[in-house]
């Protein structure tokens, strides 16, 4: 399996004014084509960072993002993307909402191919019933599996997943956890995601990236996590490896909380 994605020696420094501040230093990281990465860390350790840069909206200050063998210089539908919030226009429908995007990637389609498209993914996420809804009569988790439809539609090489469901409900988490493996494992998309939840990465993740407490962030640790798929919380909380991924993750996020050996210098 090729690689994907390939962050070289990156650097993201802000200024503020005569004052530099080294938020993520060099980071290089290897993405395989279906790979699922999650990247974890306490607040202010430049996951998001990577994440915006990845996506083409954050300029990198030093270093390369490669792409399927060409470097990003900006955002584009090749990334589909899918933050805490969706996002979604108050005066569109479910169904409109996504057709925004499908419209402008696949405008060399029919309009009934193009509708299709839209409907199959909000049936996928388990809208069938509410697409023709607006976002103001969807609930919290609704309006979500609406973001994660409208990303997957543009068929992109690869997912960013910035939180996507740190704003849900323990239940509706773990229900739209389920959802978003079982159409990673359709698509065979690559996925970046964000995440603060321990529990979650292991769910989710082929590997977990461990970001060092910023400024000056950086990779302290990366994660193989060796379980059978497809994952479900009940498998997850049975076997054994789990706990032993478990505590290694904690372990690290303590030892950065509390000033350890894996705090940049």
């Amino acid at each position: 399996m090729g690689s994907l994605i390939e962050c070289e020696d990156v650097w993201k420094i802000y200024r503020v004014g005569d004052v530099e501040v080294q938020a993520l230093r060099g980071l290089s990281l290897t993405i395989k084509q279906g790979e699922f990465v999650c990247l974890i860390g306490h607040s202010g350790c430049g996951k998001s960072t990577v994440l915006s840069m990845v996506a083409g909206l954050s300029e990198v200050s030093s270093g390369g993002i490669i792409l399927a063998g060409k470097e990003l210089t900006g955002p584009g539908p090749d990334r589909g993307i899918v933050f805490q919030s969706p996002c979604l226009l108050p005066w569109m429908s479910a169904f409109k909402n996504v057709m925004l995007g499908v419209d402008q990637v696949f405008y060399t389609a029919g309009k009934d191919e193009r509708e299709q498209i839209a409907e199959y993914y909000l049936s996928v996420v388990g809208l069938a019933d509410a697409m023709h809804k607006f976002p103001a009569e969807l609930s919290q988790g609704m309006r979500q599996r609406v973001g994660i439809a409208r990303a997957f539609a543009l068929a992109p090489r690869m997912l960013l997943l910035d939180e996507p469901f740190g704003m849900l409900d323990a239940l509706t988490r773990w229900d739209l956890q389920e959802v978003l493996m079982d159409i990673l494992k359709r698509t065979k998309i690559t996925a970046i995601c964000v995440t603060h939840d321990v529990d979650e990465a292991i769910l989710v993740a082929d590997r977990v990236i461990m970001m060092t407490n910023g400024p000056r962030a950086r990779i302290g640790k990366v994660m193989q996590v060796d379980l059978p798929r497809p994952r479900t919380r009940k498998m997850l909380l049975e076997h054994p490896r789990y706990y032993v991924y478990r505590e290694e993750l904690l372990t690290f996020l303590n030892d950065c909380e509390h000033g350890g050996g894996y705090r940049a210098a």
